[in-house]
């Protein structure tokens, strides 16, 4: 449940400023070292710290079994633990600001999206970036803005509001302006498209009341706002991917061909198939803590 901040319960308030203590301490510390060493760092203390103490590890476990229920349990455990990792890795690098923009700056995409994304750029049409947590996709818009171009995105507002604040003020700081997710960031987020612009919009995270589509061979609750907007305003829609590499530090950058426009869920399947072919390829890469789905949910 997230509350405003004068509304929110003493005791859940005060959770929240240790939570929140502890992380800027831990943040604090790991980046004052070299960024070849602070990045392994985090990830290993997420895996083998954080995400075994709060239950993260236990609920990416029964993630991983949900969906690949055929594999031993030395390899669910390994996946959910690399998991952990990779997103211990991704929230240093966003605190690492210039450091990361460095590391991201001269690599190259591939895939025939790219060509489509800079040949919209150059006629104004707007382009929908459409992604998940997957990788690290700070990365790829990292690379974008370096090139120049003002790739704006949509962000939900964590519970934790001490958090929170300094979470978007580094990814602001990362990459340009974002817009959080309610009546007054949506707005702007269309007007930035209605101009032209580019936004980068993560689509793998349950929405109630939502149409119910297949993910990963499961039914999921999926926004298909994506997909709407694309259609209203005549958006490109191309699924992007930054892949981390085995170096743990650098990625590979990929844009498939835009999903033709047809329909809303028709789209939006397609950008869940996309994003499920990635996952299976490398399932180490996504965010299995998240809970994407639900025992009630029926294609």
């Amino acid at each position: 449940m997230r509350y405003a901040l004068e509304d929110m319960p003493t005791r859940i308030k005060a959770q929240h400023r240790v939570v929140n203590l502890f992380a800027r301490v831990l943040l604090g510390g790991l980046l004052v070292l070299p960024y070849r060493w602070r990045v392994p760092a985090m990830g290993w203390t997420m895996a083998r710290m954080i995400g075994p103490a709060v239950g993260y590890m236990r609920r990416a476990e029964q993630h991983v079994r949900y969906i690949m229920p055929h594999l031993p349990d030395a390899e669910i455990t390994r996946i959910a633990r690399a998991s952990l990792d990779n997103a211990g890795r991704t929230l240093i690098e966003i605190y690492s600001t210039s450091k990361f923009h460095d590391r991201q700056r001269e690599l190259e995409y591939e895939g025939p999206g790219f060509a489509a994304f800079e040949e919209a750029a150059k006629t104004g049409q707007p382009v929908i970036l459409a992604g998940g947590h997957f990788g690290n996709y700070e990365a790829s818009r990292a690379n974008l803005v370096d090139r120049g171009y003002e790739v704006s995105g949509l962000y939900r507002d964590m519970s934790n509001p001490f958090f929170n604040a300094h979470y978007v003020a580094a990814m602001e700081t990362l990459n340009g302006p974002g817009f959080a997710q309610g009546r007054k960031g949506t707005a702007g987020f269309v007007r930035h498209l209605k101009a032209g612009g580019q936004l980068v919009l993560l689509f793998d995270q349950h929405v109630a009341d939502t149409p119910v589509l297949e993910f990963l061979g499961k039914p999921a609750c999926t926004a298909i706002s994506a997909a709407e907007l694309a259609l209203r305003y005549n958006a490109l829609l191309i699924p992007y991917y930054a892949i981390r590499n085995p170096d743990g530090l650098t990625f590979s950058f990929e844009m498939e061909a835009p999903v033709p426009h047809t329909d809303p869920l028709t789209m939006t399947q397609a950008l869940n198939d996309s994003l499920s072919a990635r996952i299976r390829a490398n399932p180490e890469q996504w965010l299995w803590t998240a809970r994407r789905w639900r025992p009630d949910e029926k294609v």
